[in-house]
């Protein structure tokens, strides 16, 4: 692997950005403003040069294998595009958010063995560290083959305690944030002959292929397994201890649902709902990952608390990309621009933290003897960055660098 060396970039260390230069070699960073000792020169001034994002939540991949509703293409070629997607925004390891749910379709677990099967053969002709996130509806007892065997696979994955069926059978007089804890006896249920309920499941059964008369039929008998759920949760979360992989759980509404799951294993609070879930995550000392996209936007399109509201008031640490990979640069942006926290400090959000949540701790930040996974980004002052290199592991994972500046091997 060619030695290089970026020469005169700003780079975003850990505590302030600064110009220097950076060589790797072999895959790691070898030095910050050391000497060029034979490494292709790449010319970096007027640049910034920042670890590159380690996305923990992205299921943007589920529009490359269904690009229109009910249209599917072949998951191999899914995936390539989905991997180049990947290192051509800068993001250089990424936990595919593959839900695998009791619905037919593209969340079922079907389609999961079909995307983990296509990423294990794909491996070598991967760009970026394509890695996975059981996002694990707890309703669907079907998929526990399946999590068990990417857990007891080379690529440590991450476990996401979903229940998108509770939100979906919610009594529509109580808001999707104040939802109760998903075990509580009493559990409001809707109506499921109500109009409104029946216009809610019609695009869910569109994704599924079904009829919304059988859809409903078919969540209503997934419902009566609800007795059954626990036992399962305390199944995978005791298989997912065994083998050390990180733990979260998804959309939590109250206090008592993120008490159970932190109880199981499961530290790390994704996208809560409520400012108590926020506050409480803190104070336990548990992670906080919000949408890339809401701090994008300034806000969230569900209307839960704004990620730019949160990192302000330190309640986020992470961001991932969740619907769009563009939103990790995206929100860098927009919350620089808004003076939320210093650069360094905010990069540290799609980067060192996530990195750090996932126990990836040879990644995440530009110091010498880390993986060389960067990215260049031209970022002219008052417009938007864009990504020109993408190393991942010190390979070139994409780049838009005219031929000319690519290397300059004179000394």
């Amino acid at each position: 692997m060619t030695a290089e060396f970026i020469e005169g970039a700003s780079l975003i260390l850990d505590d302030r950005v600064e110009v220097a230069s950076l060589r790797l070699e072999c895959g790691l960073i070898t030095g910050i403003d050391v000497a060029r000792d034979g490494a292709a020169l790449i010319p970096g001034k007027g640049r910034f040069l920042a670890p590159a994002f380690v996305d923990i939540h992205g299921d943007a991949f589920e529009r490359q294998l269904m690009p229109r509703p009910g249209v599917t293409v072949p998951t191999e070629a899914a995936l390539l595009e989905t991997d180049r997607q990947l290192a051509t925004n800068g993001i250089a390891t990424a936990y595919h958010a593959l839900t695998l749910s009791w619905e037919p379709g593209l969340r079922s677990v079907d389609t999961g063995w079909q995307v983990v099967r296509a990423l294990e053969a794909l491996r070598p002709r991967l760009t970026a560290d394509n890695r996975v996130q059981l996002r694990w509806e707890t309703f669907c007892p079907e998929a526990e083959p399946l999590i068990a065997h990417v857990l007891a696979g080379p690529d440590r994955p991450a476990l996401a305690f979903n229940d998108h069926t509770t939100a979906a059978l919610l009594h529509p007089e109580i808001a999707l944030h104040d939802r109760p804890f998903d075990q509580v006896t009493d559990y409001p249920v809707t109506d499921l002959s109500a109009d409104a309920f029946l216009r809610k499941m019609t695009e869910r059964a569109k994704r599924a292929h079904m009829t919304t008369a059988d859809f409903v039929a078919l969540i209503s008998s997934v419902w009566a397994r609800r007795g059954a759920v626990p036992g399962h949760i305390d199944r995978m979360a005791a298989l997912a201890r065994a083998f050390g992989a990180p733990m979260l759980s998804h959309d939590d509404s109250q206090l008592e649902t993120r008490d159970y799951y932190r109880g199981l294993g499961a530290h790390i609070a994704e996208f809560p709902m409520h400012e108590r879930v926020f506050l409480a995550a803190k104070d336990a000392g548990d992670p906080i990952v919000l949408g890339a996209p809401n701090a994008m936007r300034g806000g969230s399109h569900l209307g839960s608390p704004g990620a730019g509201e949160m990192i302000a008031r330190g309640l986020c640490d992470i961001l991932a990309s969740d619907y769009y990979y563009p939103a990790m640069l995206g929100a860098m942006v927009r919350l620089h621009a808004d003076r939320v926290a210093p650069l360094e400090s905010l990069w540290k959000l799609v980067s060192t933290n996530p990195a750090a949540a996932m126990g990836l701790a040879d990644r995440g930040r530009i110091a010498p003897g880390l993986r060389a996974d960067l990215v260049l980004l031209d970022w002219p002052e008052g417009h938007a960055p864009a990504p020109v290199r993408t190393w991942v592991a010190g390979r070139n994972g994409y780049s838009a660098l005219p031929p000319d500046r690519l290397h300059q091997t004179t000394q």
